[in-house]
């Protein structure tokens, strides 16, 4: 049975054949390892296959993972849902945010950023497939969001999430994709800024999502393998 080392190397050829595929080259898009509910070895050992950027869920479990791993240099991002109330411990242990969806949370981040640390890289997640029990912003409120979140300090507005539906065929999921881009680039004009980061794309649709341009994709069971903690999602 495959390592994690395995999985990374397969991992990547993915990626580089996506990028031949599609004209975008070798490196078509970075990989965040998603780390949710593996221990801080598993972590670890990634790391020393040459992972450097992993994507965490869940905020007590990540920091306790960041504070096991604060000897490595790892390029922490959180990627989950955000409460309110667990804000101030993101804003200072994470260098990326790619859920943000309403302006209170974006606020409390900015206000709550340590002022000696860069700013926050944040992704806007976006409500494509327009389903009820998914969070992100709607497309038609994302000028708004994005204005005000890009004139907030400690922040960086670096582009663009979404999550479309689960089980949704290769045609859906390329539609769901093309629309993320096409608000991204809808918004540079506006706002000014590169948005150079589309958050897009996991274990099974990652070749879709880089075909539509993606810039980062999430990626978990495909290199760690199935969830360690059952029952979590």
């Amino acid at each position: 049975m495959p390592g994690i080392a395995e999985n990374l190397i397969a991992v990547g050829a993915r990626i580089s054949a996506a990028g031949r595929n599609c004209g975008r080259g070798e490196t078509p898009a970075r990989l965040l390892a998603v780390s949710k509910t593996w221990p801080a070895g598993s972590v670890r050992e990634a790391f020393a296959a040459g992972q450097r950027a992993f994507g965490e869920n869940y905020v007590q479990e990540a920091v306790d993972k960041i504070d096991a791993l604060r000897d490595l240099p790892i390029e922490w991002h959180f990627i989950g849902p955000l409460q309110s109330n667990k804000t101030r411990l993101v804003a200072n242990r994470f260098a990326w945010v790619h859920a943000v969806d309403r302006l209170k949370i974006a606020q409390r981040l900015s206000e709550q950023r340590d002022a000696h640390l860069p700013p926050l890289q944040v992704c806007l997640q976006v409500n494509v497939s327009g389903e009820a029990s998914k969070s992100g912003v709607t497309p038609a409120g994302l000028p708004a969001l994005a204005a005000a979140v890009a004139a907030l300090p400690r922040l960086t507005l670096a582009g663009l999430m979404c999550i479309p539906e689960a089980g949704a065929d290769a045609a859906l999921l390329r539609s769901r994709f093309h629309q993320l881009a096409g608000l991204r680039d809808s918004l540079r004009p506006a706002l000014g800024l590169a948005l150079d980061t589309l958050s897009m794309g996991m274990s099974d649709d990652l070749e879709l999502a880089i075909a539509e341009g993606s810039t980062l994709v999430r990626v978990g069971s495909a290199i760690f393998g199935a969830r360690a903690r059952p029952g979590l999602s």
